[in-house]
């Protein structure tokens, strides 16, 4: 061969977390972000360079009222425009149901791939597990990979089941790489949804052998000036939305099957440096039209802007979503998952479209009776030490009347009181769960839920959580909420 024919130039751009991301911004002046400059970025690219490849690591779905009044349909659509070459799943992708996912893959014009579901009773994929990409005579091999760690959405069917750990999902990487390399594979590259801490322990336990370059990633919207790198394996990741995506320029030694050259950079969308799609632009302003008439009313006006700026804290908005059910319906403790919020401010004016991108999920909510030992031990374990290390963990907002004090050096509680009093280890409680944190108890709270219906039947108060909270919004004007009396954490 050719010395220049040996050595090849590859391009391959990527997103995540792009969770309905669909409009440009104002930011100082300058529009930013959107799918339509996106969008241009993307074809401006595969003009001037001859070999270029997009791909998307999980989450196109969830956070825009346009993605939840069509179920992603709107989302797939948008999606078939942007025309990634391949993609992967995220947990996200779950979150209308296994079956509606299947319905969507089918109305895809780009390849999705995922090594981890598998049907329980014969073990058969849902996905294809991997994608070898054929581009100027160089082959890219793909493996989608998912763990159990993002994926309790799927608990709600019993069929479907995943690999459960990391370990697990090395060993499919590896059994596919094997049957594969004889090839002659150029580049292998993992599209994972697991974050990048995780993706570091992933890339650890990765044989040399196998011959994985690189780890383009998501889940835990990390932004990065330059990638990691751990057992000779880049890793990567994009951070969220569609503001920037993640650029590779690759010079491939083709003999080798190996990265000769190898740069990576985050790229800014704005319109400086990307063109706007317009097709694509008036395809996203038709769902626009079609959704602003029912999603512009004003549901109500809170006192001011009220924020929502971290996950694994109490914060004003979340402790007003709390309130709003635990009234409602009558509870004497509401935990409301912290991922529930997907803004970190709402208001003053909330139209029903804000409500709606703010708290997209909509699941019945179960009453559960608890005693005051096992409430104590539920937000202790929400509170251990990996959470403050970025451990994927389930984070809550409290309701109106619980103290808590905690101090993370003595994992002790110097406060506990509800109502001005004491908490009893032997006094129950009537407690509110949405749904997902209800299935997904154990996981989330560090106890069976064998031990807590021992005090008394769950009961589904709501089949709809977010209708509880759009009536109490619409009956009560000029809410007003202010954090840091609930949970306090030293």
């Amino acid at each position: 061969m050719e010395e220049n024919e040996r050595y090849k130039k590859l391009t391959i751009l990527h997103s995540n977390d792009m969770h309905g991301d669909f409009f440009a911004e104002s930011v100082d002046e300058k529009l930013v972000g959107g799918v339509s400059m996106l969008s241009g970025y993307i074809n401006k690219v595969k003009e001037e360079e001859k070999n270029a490849i997009y791909c998307i690591a999980g989450d196109m779905f969830r956070g825009s009222v346009i993605d939840s009044e069509f179920k992603g349909i709107s989302t797939i659509e948008i999606m078939n425009m942007l025309s990634p070459d391949v993609v992967t799943l995220g947990n996200h992708e779950v979150d209308y149901g296994i079956a509606h996912l299947l319905f969507l893959e089918k109305c895809a014009k780009f390849p999705i791939i995922n090594a981890n579901f598998h049907i329980k009773t014969n073990n058969a994929r849902l996905f294809r597990p991997y994608l070898i990409k054929e581009i100027d005579g160089m082959k890219i091999l793909f493996i989608g990979i998912l763990t159990e760690q993002v994926l309790a959405q799927t608990k709600n069917d019993g069929l479907v089941g995943t690999f459960v750990n990391i370990n697990e999902a090395v060993d499919e990487i590896g059994r596919i790489c094997n049957a594969y390399n004889s090839l002659d594979i150029d580049l292998t590259i993992l599209l994972t949804h697991i974050g990048f801490e995780e993706d570091k322990i992933l890339a650890s336990k990765l044989d040399p052998e196998w011959g994985v370059d690189i780890i383009i990633g998501g889940h835990s919207h990390t932004f990065i000036d330059e990638p990691a790198v751990v057992n000779g394996i880049q890793i990567v990741q994009a951070g969220t939305g569609t503001d920037q995506i993640g650029r590779f320029d690759i010079v491939v030694d083709t003999d080798t099957n190996s990265i000769s050259e190898c740069k990576w950079r985050s790229v800014p969308i704005n319109a400086e440096n990307c063109p706007l799609d317009t097709e694509l632009e008036k395809l996203i302003s038709g769902y626009k039209s079609r959704t602003d008439e029912k999603y512009c009313r004003v549901v109500t006006r809170f006192n001011r802007k009220l924020t929502h700026p971290s996950r694994t804290q109490e914060t004003a908005l979340g402790g007003l979503f709390s309130d709003a059910l635990k009234e409602s319906l009558g509870l004497d403790v509401m935990l409301l998952g912290s991922g529930s919020l997907r803004v970190e401010e709402l208001g003053p004016i909330v139209t029903l479209g804000n409500l709606t991108e703010a708290f997209p999920y909509d699941d019945p909510i179960f009453m559960v009776t608890v005693s005051g030992a096992q409430l104590k031990a539920m937000l202790k374990f929400m509170m251990r030490d990996g959470v403050w290390k970025g451990e994927h963990s389930e984070f809550y907002q409290l309701s109106d009347g619980l103290h808590v004090v905690y101090s993370r050096e003595d994992h002790e509680y110097r406060e506990f009181t509800f109502k001005g009093q004491e908490v009893d280890d032997d006094r129950l409680f009537t407690l509110g769960l949405q749904q997902f944190h209800f299935n997904n108890f154990e996981n989330s709270f560090g106890i069976k839920i064998a031990d807590v219906l021992k005090n008394g039947a769950r009961r589904t108060l709501s089949t709809s959580c977010r209708q509880v909270i759009e009536e109490y919004f619409s009956s009560h004007q000029h809410l007003d909420r202010i954090a840091g009396d609930r949970l306090i954490i030293e």
